[in-house]
């Protein structure tokens, strides 16, 4: 029976429901675009270019593996990825040709190999013996046999204008070679750049010695996989990939880019779902007050409050699944929009496809049913817990208070928010930090969506004053707003909401940004730097320009202590205090050797502590420290020795060269580097400008501003034009009484302002209490919050415009009606 009266509800009164349905539609689809995302971190696979043609490859672990103790005794393996290629022994591929089983193997070395005018990064140099493993055939020319001789792939040839016979430039790790083209193959790559050189010549340019990146196999019975499995059994670090699995051996950044997407997913699709059912709450509970008289007729006629709450329920349901179903089916395009400007961003490779699986879509839906229908019962329970004889007094005269279990969950919440806020100042990592800045606003938002009333009432009563200078406008808005709490508390919460969340995700990054930025231009006391991608050639011809006193090599990687990642800055350790000053606490950074390191203060290392990492590659080592720097975010967790790092990346290039001397100028240092081409050398100002505009973590954090701001931007209106369109018959006794139009859009005018201010002061006092502890923790109290005036202004100037438009359209189409009655 209440199931046919939702269903008739629901035909009835299209125009109510609206504003829910739209809630839970971009609720819906926020979260299975999200979803998608992380789906695509867990499952999604890489394709292989270079081994496609190879039914088997044998590479390195990427993986570094620990057991965490659980406690009890119980014990757990995890593994986190390494952030660059891991190398096997070259003899391995003698012992797995031996095999029965297999027809043939081929081995391959990789090593950065960058051409003029060609891209930073994908562009990679091998031994011509690997072509096999992509079945390459030439379509011009012939194989290098000289140590100048080239092949390129024909994407290559095509993008740089080269040909057999061409002259062109590389630069390696060891310099910049001068190389002639004699070959072209047939086939080209989509996400890579491939620079083929003569076998011997390709694994001294590599400079692993003895060791190869993978060994690709062909097999000549079906057991091929089964025995090479069986033979490496014992190997530690070899590892066996078939299908699939071989993108992995031949993008090593496969895995970090999977957990990438993972994270970024996972608390993109946690903070809009809590930001979903803050807002659908709000929503519904609006929607639910619209209908008082109608449930008091109800409840008049004898229903029960089980069976109205039943019908509310069973009207959300509806909505719930028709707009759970359409917002899940449109998430799908919105989750490939994602990947693709993550893969733009960086965050993940080109040729790691999006994964679009039906679970995202059925766990949106499920999860718009279930908050659709929750909040509804939640906002259902004031309205039918009345007695029938009492609910049509209750329907004509708004509560004077809050619920008394209302009023505790939002002290219990704000306790929360309030711990949450204090817990920031111990986080000292960006990755621990940011998600609880999300919860954090959006905990004190739930304390003030469940307080809304008392804090409306509270702030009308301040704003309030100011308004009696209207006569007409303002005295009609002071005394609607004070007898209409709750509905300026459903339009405050999503614009505090708003404010809020936008200045979190903006200024966490201009925080970190400015205060890394403020730490490099301190420590870096350089006169010049050169970059980027600088070969160890480029180093030297630098020392030799007269008055050049120090240069220092700085190359930035990643390294593991146990599982945790740490950035790393590897330098040149002679005569260091040159060029850095990393604000040294405790110890002396002139001991930095292959077996020591200085590490930043907050992360729990001491002086002489022996530290066991595991390199870029996989490779261990074991370091001590024996120095504290306060400049960690400008200059890293960790500083080691260049050539500890430079032998187990892949990439040896230097970031920066930093050159310091007596005399200097940019174009003697230019002059010097003519055999370099592409280095720019840039003044100590210039080169802090361009750190500071480098932003990736910024720009992704843009992505979730504008996804999440999108949505709440929407349910403002909604929760704006649900509004007004209920107070049409308000609007024709206004009218009747001799109120004009004009007098009427007045009152609506200074209520709108008075929701705006109120929202800036809850929103802006929200951010600032999330932004001090986090600047306290991330910079260990060295900088506090940075806010730029121009992104402020835009901001609240879009809050407050987003206000005025969602007022003045449902104002102007509703106020039509009661001037025609009138």
């Amino acid at each position: 029976m209440m199931l046919g009266l939702a269903l008739a509800t629901l035909r009835h009164r299209r125009a109510g429901f609206a504003g829910a349905f739209v809630a839970l539609f971009c609720a819906a689809a926020l979260v299975c675009g999200c979803g998608t995302l992380l789906v695509t971190g867990l499952v999604g696979t890489v394709r292989p270019e270079r081994y496609a043609a190879a039914p088997i490859v044998v590479s390195g672990d990427q993986e570094v593996h620990a057991t965490v103790d659980k406690g009890k005794g119980k014990a757990k393996e995890k593994s986190k990825p390494i952030a660059d290629r891991a190398w096997v022994p070259a003899a391995l591929a003698d012992r797995v040709a031996a095999l029965p089983s297999v027809r043939a193997v081929a081995t391959e070395v990789t090593f950065p190999a960058l051409l003029p005018g060609g891209p930073d990064r994908g562009a990679w140099g091998h031994g011509w013996e690997s072509a096999p493993l992509a079945g390459l055939v030439l379509a011009a020319g012939r194989a290098p046999a000289a140590d100048d001789e080239v092949v390129v792939d024909a994407a290559t040839a095509a993008r740089a204008r080269l040909a057999p016979g061409s002259a062109t430039a590389v630069r390696t790790p060891s310099g910049t070679l001068g190389v002639r083209v004699v070959g072209v193959t047939a086939q080209g790559f989509a996400d890579q750049s491939a620079v083929f050189f003569a076998t011997g010549r390709a694994r001294a340019l590599a400079g692993h010695d003895g060791l190869v990146g993978a060994i690709g196999v062909f097999p000549a019975a079906p057991s091929a996989a089964a025995d090479v499995r069986a033979l490496l059994a014992g190997t530690p670090g070899a590892v066996v990939r078939t299908g699939d699995g071989r993108g992995a051996a031949e993008f090593p950044d496969a895995a970090g880019a999977g957990v990438r997407l993972v994270s970024t997913g996972a608390v993109l699709a946690g903070t809009s779902l809590l930001v979903a059912l803050l807002i659908v709450v709000g929503t519904f509970g609006l929607s639910v007050r619209q209908r008082q008289r109608e449930i008091a007729v109800l409840r008049a006629v004898a229903a029960t409050g089980r069976q109205v709450r039943k019908m509310i329920g069973g009207e959300a349901l509806l909505l719930g699944l028709s707009a759970g179903v359409l917002g899940a089916t449109a998430g799908l395009p919105l989750g490939s929009w994602l990947h693709g400007r993550f893969v733009a961003l960086g965050v993940a490779p080109a040729n790691l496809p999006v994964v679009l699986s039906p679970f995202p879509a059925l766990a949106a839906a499920a999860a718009t049913l279930l908050a659709g229908w929750a909040a509804a019962r939640i906002s259902a329970r004031r309205a039918t817990a009345v007695r029938p004889v009492e609910a049509l007094g209750e329907a004509e005269v708004a509560p004077a208070r809050p619920a008394a279990a209302r009023t505790v969950l939002g002290v219990l919440a704000a306790a929360g928010a309030v711990v949450l806020t204090v817990l920031l100042t111990a986080l000292h990592t960006d990755q621990a930090a940011t998600p609880v800045c999300f919860l954090t606003v959006l905990l004190w938002c739930t304390a003030l969506s469940l307080l809304g009333p008392l804090v409306a009432r509270a702030g009308t009563a301040v704003l309030g004053l100011p308004l009696r200078a209207s006569r007409i406008g303002g005295w009609l808005a002071v005394r609607h707003l004070r007898a209409g709490a709750h509905r300026l508390a459903s339009v405050v919460v999503p614009l505090t909401l708003l404010i809020a969340m936008a200045c979190t995700i903006l200024f966490t990054q201009t925080t970190t940004g400015h205060a890394a930025a403020a730490q490099r231009e301190r420590g870096s006391t350089a006169d010049f730097v050169v970059g980027p991608h600088a070969p160890a050639s480029a180093a030297e011809a630098l020392a030799a320009v007269p008055g050049v006193r120090t240069v220092t090599r700085v190359l930035h990687s990643q390294v593991r202590d146990g599982l945790t990642r740490r950035s790393v800055q590897a330098v040149t350790p002679e005569r260091l205090a040159d060029t850095l000053d990393l604000g040294v606490t405790a110890g002396d950074p002139g001991r930095l050797a292959d077996d020591t390191a200085a590490a930043a203060d907050g992360l729990g290392y001491r002086l002489g502590q022996r530290v066991r990492l595991t390199l870029a590659d996989g490779t261990p080592a074991e370091v001590t420290v024996v120095a504290l720097y306060g400049r960690g975010l400008g200059f890293g967790d960790l500083t080691l020795a260049h050539h500890l790092v430079a032998a187990h990346v892949d990439v040896p290039l230097d970031d920066e060269l930093l050159v310091r001397g007596d005399g200097l100028t940019r174009q003697s240092l230019t002059a010097a580097l003519r055999g370099e081409p592409g280095l720019g050398v840039l003044d100590r100002a210039s080169a802090s400008a361009a750190a500071a505009a480098n932003r990736t973590g910024a720009q992704i954090g843009y992505v979730m501003l504008g996804l999440i701001i999108t949505f709440v931007a929407i349910a403002v209106l909604n929760t704006l034009a649900m509004g007004i369109a209920d107070r049409r018959h308000e609007f024709a006794a206004l009218a009747l009484a001799g109120a004009t139009r004009r007098q009427i859009r007045r009152m609506l005018g200074w209520e709108t302002a008075v929701a705006v201010v109120l929202a800036t002061a809850l929103g802006l006092a929200v951010a600032l209490a999330v932004l001090t502890t986090y600047a306290e923790g991330i910079t260990r109290g060295t900088a506090g919050v940075a806010v730029p005036g121009a992104e402020l202004a835009l901001v609240l100037l879009g809050a407050a415009a987003l206000a005025a438009l969602g007022t003045w359209l449902p104002a102007r189409a509703t106020l039509r009606g009661p001037h025609r009655r009138a």
